[in-house]
């Protein structure tokens, strides 16, 4: 009854709560927390009677000097409630005192240190928690321990806690519930949905059990709108559940805020400026709501408005801290507004920071994915893709840097929300630009298999397919794509794909006509679409890529001036725009292949550091200086210059690379270590100066430099380069220390600490391997294998072009522990692990041959044969060219002939893979 009435207090239904108080204030076990709710209530109202609330603060202050244990418990529980957990904890402590430790008080005591929030109380509440079990189950106390493991972030023992509670307590439904939250934390998806079966429909539920509990419609309104991928269908029901909130509590400012932005996300701009209007009337300090209005206004492209509220708010700012919120909208701005992409990319940079700085230390639940908030995450990628190509770097050209990133948000929301097929087509597209096309045609096919009518997922593969030069897949996929959204025709991209496709066919001709039917589409002449296209995005960079591309396809079809020609209509269309610059590139590039050196040069030069493209002009002056001048001087100092203009992180290891690729080493290593100091967070670069080192042959300071990286604490990437550097130099003893330092934490449960475990655990069992130790590094493997197993499970869902990789390191594994079993004489398990190696990569040719031997060694010729006629059906091709012929002479023992035929599979292996056993 006491926590009935509390929850009607908090949500705001005081009059309703104080009449329910009024009626049991009398009661001496409840009578202190009763005065306490009711003062509570008076505080609440809009206008507080002061000497009601004044004469109950003198009977509580008179009631508590003679309130016995139940009085004291019930009054710490309703001040927890409220959130004033000191003043609960001194009620909490005097009751443990007069009952010479209570096991309801010890409970309490364990709830409150765990949802203080503080470090050093967590820590106290799993002992509280024993406390109150010493006598038995109880269900309250198991709750809390459950509570206790996941604020440390022990998922598998706060899932061994609910499963006692199901178990002793099988009606218990908030155990389900709390089950549910866990495996999603441990991210075991099919157990989850499982457990999810078992609740009854939300909504029906809501309307049943809690018809009045606004706070409640809202959360749950809120995590399923950020995590739905802007699903229209979804959305219109998270709005109506705002609504309906805001319908029962009109005075509540967030909730108007919410509102807001459930317009918002469904494109209804004025909507949500009125919500977010009546949000800033009821609190005019409100920053989210004028964060919605900037935003509101931001979308209608009222920019000097923006400009202006962004100014306002920079100064509030320093007070409430950065906001991830606040430092996109100013991003966004600033592209609008033309800025440099340096200032940009930096702002996208600090919304990032400022995001997942937010999301430290919190499990995967409501709370995390309602601050995660994927499809803000969906917003920023795309932002920063605005910034790379649109078409794969060329043969030897490293990708857009602005890639990492990418891909390190997007291996966040699939991980959390794999389901989402956004965030998947633009892993997909990050792959793609990357030049990882194999990866990209896995996940687009995946996302097919989801919606096989999702249009841009068509286009996609289409232009995968183009890379690979597969291309009547890429007319399959061309025409998908308009079967599925006609209106996709009046997009530049589609046409372009087209006329590239036709062009690497040789189809010049078809081409022109693709791309000149292209260039009268509405779009080609203004940055928007025509009313019909509403739904299909467009921008300069596509609309360039056009012109381009016709300039290139006159120039293969021998048409030098028309190619000119196209070439000074798109000098003329993108004069004083963003892409100006790719136009003069284009235009180098063209002298370039008509032989003007010279010319090409000029029009690099004339490119400032303060423009857009300064960096790629100057790597393309620095590759005709090494590949036309043959100059290795003039194509460093390219480089050097470019520090020099543009010091960076970027710049630096763009140095660092040049250096390299004329082999010196030397000087790569301090371009590398500028490099470091202005990013020392990242690891790729710590490794790229640990491996010019190891070039150098400077095998002691490599050492010296790893294990210096390693304190930092930052660097953990290291580890592996460092055991193996190690084990190169036969230092066994100080390799196995690196790697058990490595693998000395907390069980790990994300997918990117367990692949790094199991890369660490497999070097081990090599180091063991070495030093003769094989007990020990066949279970090193095994645990390894144990590992790989679970990330086989995940990453069917979470990262499905890792999927083949994966499998392959599962079966070397298993492979290695065979190996491993037949150097110890254990035949049948080397054979089984043998099995399970081709159960995860069934045409391992070397896995096969050693499984034949195995066979042999027992002298089970039939499955010897069955395996040597297996291996030849594979490899049928390589036995030929090495002449494998069964000799003319009779052999008297069927293993004479199984040995001659495993000898020459082994020579033919050696010669066609260059393996050697």
């Amino acid at each position: 009854m006491q926590l009935t009435l509390t929850v009607i207090v908090l949500i705001g239904r005081i009059q309703e709560a104080l009449l329910s108080l009024e009626s049991i204030k009398n009661k001496q076990e409840v009578s202190l927390c009763t005065m306490m709710a009711m003062i509570y209530a008076h505080k609440k109202r809009s206008n507080p009677d002061r000497e009601v609330i004044m004469d109950l603060d003198a009977k509580l202050k008179e009631h508590r000097k003679t309130a016995g244990q139940e009085a004291l418990y019930f009054a710490g529980l309703f001040l927890w409630h409220i959130g004033r957990y000191e003043k609960a904890r001194e009620y909490i402590d005097r009751m443990i005192k007069i009952s010479n430790g209570s096991k309801e008080g010890w409970i309490l005591k364990g709830w409150l240190d765990v949802t203080s929030g503080k470090e050093a109380s967590i820590k106290k509440a799993g002992k509280c928690f024993d406390e109150g079990l010493q006598n038995g189950n109880d269900i309250f106390a198991l709750m809390g321990k459950a509570q206790y493991f996941e604020a440390r972030q022990n998922y598998s023992g706060a899932l061994e806690t609910v499963n006692q509670i199901i178990a002793n307590f099988p009606r218990f439904l908030p155990a389900f519930i709390k089950k549910m939250k866990l495996q999603l934390a441990l991210q075991d998806w099919e157990q989850s949905v499982e457990t999810a079966q078992r609740l009854k429909d939300l909504i029906s539920a809501l309307d049943q059990l809690e018809p009045q509990n606004p706070p409640l419609f809202c959360k749950i309104a809120l995590v399923f709108s950020r995590t739905c991928g802007c699903n229209p269908d979804i959305l219109k029901l998270t709005e109506m559940l705002v609504d309906r909130a805001f319908s029962l509590a009109p005075q509540n400012a967030d909730i108007a805020t919410e509102l807001g932005y459930q317009m918002l996300f469904q494109g209804k701009i004025k909507e949500a400026m009125k919500c977010y209007k009546t949000a800033m009337a009821l609190d005019e300090t409100s920053v989210p709501a004028l964060t919605g209005i900037i935003r509101s206004q931001l979308m209608e492209g009222k920019l000097d408005d923006v400009e202006q509220q962004l100014e306002f708010l920079k100064e509030v700012q320093q007070s409430i801290g950065i906001s991830a919120e606040l430092s996109y909208l100013r991003a966004v701005l600033a592209m609008k507004k033309n800025k440099r992409q340096e200032e940009v990319i930096t702002l996208l940079n600090d919304v990032l920071d400022a995001h997942f700085s937010s999301l430290q230390g919190l499990p995967l639940g409501i709370e995390y994915f309602e601050k995660l908030n994927p499809d803000f995450l969906i917003e920023i990628i795309k932002e920063y893709l605005n910034f790379c190509p649109s078409q794969p770097a060329g043969l030897g050209q490293p990708p857009s840097p602005l890639l990492r990133p990418c891909a390190s948000v997007l291996e966040t929301v699939m991980k959390t929300v794999p389901g989402l097929l956004q965030a998947a087509y633009l892993v997909a597209k990050v792959k793609y630009l990357s030049g990882n096309y194999e990866a990209s045609e896995r996940i687009l096919q995946h996302c097919l298999e989801q919606n096989p009518s999702y249009a841009e997922v068509h286009l996609l593969m289409a232009q995968v397919h183009l890379q690979q030069n597969n291309f009547q897949p890429c007319a399959q996929s061309l025409e998908l794509c308009l079967s599925y959204n006609f209106q996709i025709r009046e997009h530049p991209v589609y046409h372009l794909v087209k006329a590239q496709a036709q062009i690497k066919m040789g189809e010049i001709a078809e081409a022109i006509k693709t791309l000149q039917m292209a260039m009268n589409l509405p779009g080609m002449r203004t940055s928007t679409l025509s009313s019909k296209s509403k739904t299909i995005e467009i921008d300069g960079r596509d609309r360039l890529s056009l012109y381009l591309e016709l300039v290139e396809a006159h120039r293969l079809n021998g048409e030098q001036h028309e190619a000119i020609k196209i070439l000074q209509d798109a000098i003329n269309e993108f004069s004083g725009t963003s892409e100006e610059l790719r136009v003069m590139i284009t235009n180098a590039d063209l002298a370039l292949m008509q032989g003007d050196v010279e010319a090409a040069l000029t029009m690099f030069r004339n490119i400032t550091p303060e423009q857009t493209y300064f960096v790629q002009a100057k790597e393309k002056m620095a590759a005709i200086y090494l590949k036309y001048r043959r100059d290795k001087k003039l194509y460093v100092s390219c480089y050097r210059d470019l520090v020099e203009k543009m010091p960076s992180s970027h710049t630096f290891l763009l140095l660092g690379d040049a250096y390299m690729n004329i082999q010196e080493p030397e000087e790569a290593i301090e371009a590398y270590e500028q490099s470091l100091k202005k990013n020392p967070r990242d690891g790729a670069l710590a490794r790229k100066i640990g491996n010019a080192l190891v070039k150098t042959h400077n095998y002691s300071k490599a050492i010296s430099y790893y294990e210096a990286a390693l304190k930092t604490g930052q660097q953990n990437i290291l580890c592996h380069d460092l055991a193996e550097l190690l084990l190169k130099l036969s230092q066994y003893d100080k390799a196995e220390k690196v790697l058990r330092q490595a693998l000395d934490h907390e069980p790990v449960n994300d997918l990117s600490s367990l692949m790094e475990d199991i890369r660490y655990l497999v070097l081990l069992a090599k180091v063991y391997s070495k030093m003769e130790r094989t007990e020990d590094a066949v279970f090193s493997l095994q645990q390894a294998r144990e590992m790989q197993a679970k990330v086989l499970k995940r990453i069917q869902i979470e990262q499905l072009d890792a999927v083949p990789l994966q499998k392959q390191l599962a079966a070397e594994i298993c492979a290695e522990i065979a190996k491993q079993s037949a150097t110890q004489r254990n035949c049948e398990k080397a054979i089984t692990f043998y099995k399970e190696a081709l159960a995860h990569c069934e045409t391992d040719n070397k896995v096969m041959l050693e499984l034949a031997r195995l066979y042999l060694a027992l002298d089970e010729v039939d499955a010897c044969q069955y395996q040597c006629a297996a291996l030849l059906k594979n490899d049928q091709d390589n036995v030929a060219a090495t002449t494998v012929i069964v000799p003319q002479q009779p052999y008297h023992k069927p293993h004479q002939l199984v040995n001659y035929l495993l000898v020459s599979l082994h020579l033919a292996l050696q010669v066609s893979t260059g393996m050697t056993f």
